[in-house]
């Protein structure tokens, strides 16, 4: 089940990443790397527990920084701690981290003098404190009911509790600890790893979603804490740095606005041309064929995000295709004279290869998204995966649904038509009898022409792509909302040397931010 995996290796840590195959169930290659892991009979000396994890789809929610005018960084991680807690009790909110700060390390600094009054050495002293703060098996007691497994949870992690370690103990029963000959205090590491938010030190804290959670309910209970944590907090703030439930809402409003625009553009060019009723059984498929997609969407697990809602928006152009196809071939044979019922049938089957074979080429070009490898074969299979069910719901709606609601709809043989049915009538006919068809017949007598002629067209094209003068970009440059500014420095450089130029260029960008602003007409900074 395993296709490839990868170690990396860092001063004080290393990792292993497994991919496995896709289709096979991951649980049960998990179970195999703790299995393979524990079956290892010996680890080096002072190594921390080994932890074996599946890694889940994680995709960031909202991103916010806690500032405080004034506040030093352990105050803001502090608080940053207690916003986490309050935001990991919420239902659907599983994710959340901190950063912005360096790793945190524990100095020890003895005092000479006072390791020659009691004797000591800094040999004992490493010594005490690796024997006693120790995380490890004892063994197992078996009894006749059950098995108690031994372990000494005795490792520390802040100073205060790193204080009272015995490092030595006199003849006498007298007990020196660690804070009698040395000072112990929490500090930073000696990392240039910080977090600003317009100009303040901050900490940033992101909210992460997993496939199993909302994105949107998760977005709207962190903007309602945002603004309730602000109304009752002086000292400290929270700001929204990225909320991408507004990128998903955006997708979601303008898939709304189409499926809008469309329903409706189909109402009116049918009824311009054809009827009312005819119209609106052809532009209630849009709405059938979503709500049939979405049902199978449910069954196959896939959700309302950013990929699917852009292949929504792909198949809404040529979803009703099909159904102006079969409508509009129902309504001829009706005012051929036909009974209602039997031009629906007729008109249903005689379209049938022509439309069955249409959506079948469009499914069959999609389907093509379910061979890619890798990650982009499941970002744009899901995609794939909307665009044909909800084609196959459009497909069953019109060769059934629709002659169904048609043979019982109240249809007028001959109607007279308005005076703009009217016009568009007369407009349609004259470009047709005047443009189209002289044209069309020119080019089925000269077919020679008209083909070279599209031959021609297809190698002009060939070449001004090969020539440059059509420019290709498979990936196209995308405009952003952020900038990121990467800094590059020579290995070893000083963290006050890398300090200066991240300041100079942060000055840089209040100035182009300054600039800009003053050319905004609402004075927002950019």
């Amino acid at each position: 089940g395993v296709e490839q995996y990868t170690s990396t290796s860092n001063e004080n840590r290393a990792s292993i990443n497994v991919k496995v195959i896709k289709g096979y169930d991951t649980d049960l290659v998990l179970e195999d790397v703790k299995n393979a892991v524990q079956s290892v009979p010996s680890f080096p000396t002072g190594l921390e527990p080994i932890r074996v994890a599946k890694r889940e789809n994680r995709t960031l929610a909202m991103s916010i920084a806690l500032t405080g005018e004034g506040v030093d960084l352990i105050s803001l991680k502090q608080e940053g701690r207690k916003i986490e807690q309050e935001l990991r009790l919420q239902d659907g909110i599983s994710k959340v981290s901190l950063s912005g700060f360096p790793a945190e390390e524990i100095e020890i600094a003895l005092d000479k003098s006072t390791l020659r009054k009691y004797d000591l050495s800094l040999s004992q002293i490493a010594n005490a404190l690796r024997t006693t703060n120790l995380d490890i098996t004892g063994g197992t007691i078996k009894g006749t009911q059950e098995e108690m497994l031994i372990r000494s949870r005795n490792k520390q992690y802040d100073a205060k509790d790193l204080q009272n370690v015995v490092v030595f103990t006199r003849p006498t029963g007298q007990t020196i600890r660690l804070k009698d000959v040395g000072t112990v205090r929490n500090r930073w590491a000696d990392s240039p790893s910080r977090a600003a938010f317009n100009g303040i030190n901050s900490v940033e804290i992101s909210v992460n979603n997993t496939d199993q959670e909302d994105l949107l309910s998760t977005c709207e209970f962190v903007n309602n804490y945002v603004k309730e944590y602000n109304a009752n907090n002086d000292h400290m703030r929270l700001d929204v740095i990225t909320d991408f439930s507004v990128t998903l809402q955006q997708r979601k409003d303008l898939l709304f606005e189409n499926g809008l625009l469309g329903f409706f553009l189909v109402l009116i060019l049918l009824t311009l041309f054809l009827n009312l009723r005819l119209a609106f059984w052809v532009a209630i498929g849009i709405p059938v064929s979503f709500a049939g997609m979405f049902i199978l969407a449910t069954y196959f697990g896939i959700t309302i995000n950013v990929i699917s809602l852009f292949g929504m928006i792909v198949v809404i152009g040529i979803l009703v295709d099909d159904g102006i196809v079969i409508a509009e071939n129902i309504y001829a044979h009706f005012e051929r004279g036909k009974p209602l019922l039997r031009a629906a049938l007729d008109g249903t089957v005689e379209v049938i290869p022509s439309v069955v074979s249409a959506v079948l080429t469009t499914i069959i070009a999609f389907s093509s998204f379910f061979f890619l490898d890798g990650r982009a074969g499941d970002f744009f299979s899901e995609m794939s995966f909307i665009v044909i069910a909800t084609l196959a719901v459009s497909l069953i709606e019109g060769l059934l649904f629709l002659p169904t609601h048609l043979s019982h709809a109240k249809l007028e043989r001959n109607a007279k038509m308005n005076p703009v049915q009217s016009a568009a009538t007369k407009a349609l006919f004259r470009f047709r009898d005047k443009i189209y068809a002289p044209f069309l017949r020119w080019s089925l007598h000269n077919k020679i022409i008209t083909i070279s002629f599209f031959f021609a067209v297809m190698f002009v094209t060939f070449g001004a792509i090969g020539g440059g003068i059509i420019r290709t970009q498979f990936f196209p440059f995308i405009e952003r909302d952020n900038i990121n500014i990467s800094l590059d420095m020579p290995a070893g450089t000083n963290e006050a040397v890398t300090q200066k130029w991240i300041d100079h260029i942060e000055s840089t960008v209040w100035a182009v931010n300054e600039q800009y602003k003053s050319e905004r007409e609402d004075s927002l900074d950019v």
